[in-house]
């Protein structure tokens, strides 16, 4: 820091110069990424609760309410009354605050000290983190044919230390739904705690079953699911971060609960003490804005492209990984490396990832990704084939 004040100007046109670097996701060449640039609205509101604090809910009671409207607003969409949890930074955080509370419930009933945890080869890389710092062991089930949960190899993983069994509904990589009611009935069987990682799938598949698509069930309406994963900050189209976890009942928050003296709540059961209240604002705002309708139309859309790209893929001769489920497509060129490929595709100004199970480019149809957007990707992908 200098020793005197700078003019907010020259601030400004550092700031603009630097931001310049960043990529735009309006641009629609950002084809890997599972965010998207926030609504106009929600940001807006996003900024208004900028100083809101819900670590301090005493001293923040409306926003409060806010958090609390907008948990129950998306329990009622996983098929869930009585929802309890939180608006958190992100998946991330959503996760690790289930896995301990499966941690925390399974040593306080079932005295389980060096608990293990199974996940699928397609989990995402938070569960890692959780493991890591909750002192869990991972037990990982092995992926079947169609990169799903292998149900009979999740049966061989349970023991008498296993403390949660955790499923994706929206895998990370291929946008694929686990067998999620028929581990449930696995879970409810063996009395294991049950997460749903949802963060990707969870602002989407509700809608694309109203509006007819055929999706596996993941929800609460499944007796075994404890607590489910789901991003506002994805589909959802709310400001980053806000991500939500929520849970079937209140205890598995009492049981992570620690004493607070003095803040003007006496218990806190959250990973952070400090927590913006402008993500749950934002997110009550624009899920208030869209309805069911507005994010029936959302979902209608992004699979309407998905459909386009895969079958366009197709008839240029790439080879697609699996059917999409939800709004991913990954593919292959039948002859060039996958590296290889996305390298040429970044020289073309496209930004992919590549997925590792198994290997394939992978573009994830988020809302600023629109048809024009495609038909320049397909006419890029059709000179390099």
């Amino acid at each position: 820091m200098q020793d005197y004040p700078i003019d907010k100007d020259i601030i400004l046109n550092e700031l603009e110069e630097l931001h310049k670097l960043d990529h735009n996701y309006a641009d629609g060449r950002i084809l890997g990424s599972m965010c998207t640039e926030a609504h106009p609205f929600a940001k807006e509101v996003f900024c208004k609760f900028l100083d809101t604090n819900l670590g301090d809910p005493g001293l923040f009671k409306g926003t409060k309410q806010i958090e609390e409207k907008v948990i129950k607003s998306i329990g009622k969409l996983l098929s869930l009354d009585n929802a309890y949890g939180n608006i958190v930074t992100g998946g991330t955080e959503a996760n690790l605050m289930a896995i301990r509370a499966a941690r925390n419930h399974a040593r306080k009933y079932k005295g389980i000290t060096d608990g293990e945890i199974i996940i699928p080869d397609s989990a995402h890389f938070s569960f890692k983190k959780a493991a890591d710092m909750l002192n869990l062991k991972i037990v990982e089930a092995e992926i079947d044919e169609n990169y799903k949960i292998d149900v009979e190899s999740l049966k061989e993983a349970i023991s008498d230390k296993t403390v949660a069994i955790v499923a994706i509904a929206g895998t990370t990589e291929l946008g694929l739904i686990d067998p999620i009611e028929e581990i449930s009935k696995i879970a409810l069987e063996n009395n294991i705690y049950f997460h749903v990682d949802a963060a990707f799938g969870g602002f989407s598949i509700p809608f694309l079953q109203k509006i007819g698509y055929d999706l596996p069930v993941f929800d609460f309406s499944l007796d075994g699911v404890c607590s489910i994963t789901v991003d506002p900050h994805k589909m959802g189209l709310a400001p980053i971060p806000a991500g939500g976890i929520i849970f079937r009942k209140e205890e598995y928050l009492e049981v992570m609960a620690v004493d607070s003296p003095y803040l003007t709540v006496k218990t806190q059961s959250t990973i952070v003490g400090t927590r913006l209240g402008a993500s749950s604002a934002a997110t009550y705002a624009i899920m208030k804005y869209f309805g069911k309708e507005g994010y029936c139309k959302l979902a209608q859309n992004q699979m309407e492209n998905t459909h386009f790209l895969s079958e366009n893929l197709k008839e240029l001769g790439y080879e697609i990984v699996c059917e999409p489920e939800l709004n991913i497509v990954a593919f292959n060129h039948p002859e060039m490396d996958t590296n290889e490929l996305a390298s040429k595709l970044e020289d073309f100004g496209w930004k992919v990832s590549v997925a590792k199970c198994p290997i394939a480019i992978r573009i994830v149809l988020m809302n600023h990704i629109k048809k024009n957007h495609l038909e320049e990707l397909l006419k890029d992908l059709k000179d390099l084939y």
